[in-house]
């Protein structure tokens, strides 16, 4: 029964998977679990977590990151093998991670707490925007393909310039 806080009302369950994912779930990493019932009862409370609405940021944040651990992985991997490392891609999964989390961990139950969140999803997309902006300054970002901001920042440095216009600065 281990340290399970609803140890005292388990329930057996019982259920026939595909050997594919039998596999897989066996392979899968999953902290704090090593067998595949600690495993099926971590995935599940945090599946109902998230069904619930019941995951706070830091949670959020945690299960946005596991979904991007196979990305990070391989990236990882790559840098090792080619000494290659795009902080631009660091960057952006850093952001898109926030930003998931926020999404998954919000349940606006006022028109206040809706503003709230509005908030907090823009300031995010335009410190992601700033990121961008700074890899711009220079010819070469830190990138796999360092040209790939400048060649395409055009449109949202042609927005700005409009935007700035037309309130008259």
């Amino acid at each position: 029964m281990g340290t399970h806080p609803h140890a005292a009302s388990m329930e057996p369950l019982s259920a026939r998977i595909p050997s594919d994912l039998y596999l897989w779930l066996a392979q899968l990493q999953v902290e704090g679990a090593t067998t595949n019932s600690d495993k099926l009862r971590v995935l599940l409370g945090q599946l109902k977590r998230q069904h619930d609405g019941a995951l706070d940021y830091v949670a959020a944040h945690a299960w946005a990151r596991d979904l991007t651990g196979r990305l990070r992985d391989a990236l990882v991997r790559a840098e090792g093998r080619t000494g290659k490392h795009s902080e631009v891609v660091s960057l952006l999964l850093d952001h898109l991670t926030s930003m998931l989390a926020l999404v998954v961990s919000q349940a606006p139950a006022t028109d206040g707490d809706a503003t709230k969140l509005e908030e907090m999803l823009v300031r995010r997309a335009f410190a992601l925007c700033e990121t961008l902006l700074r890899q711009g300054t220079t010819s070469i970002a830190a990138a796999y393909d360092p040209a790939v901001v400048r060649r395409l920042i055009g449109p949202t440095i042609d927005l700005a310039m409009n935007l700035q216009t037309s309130k008259g600065a």
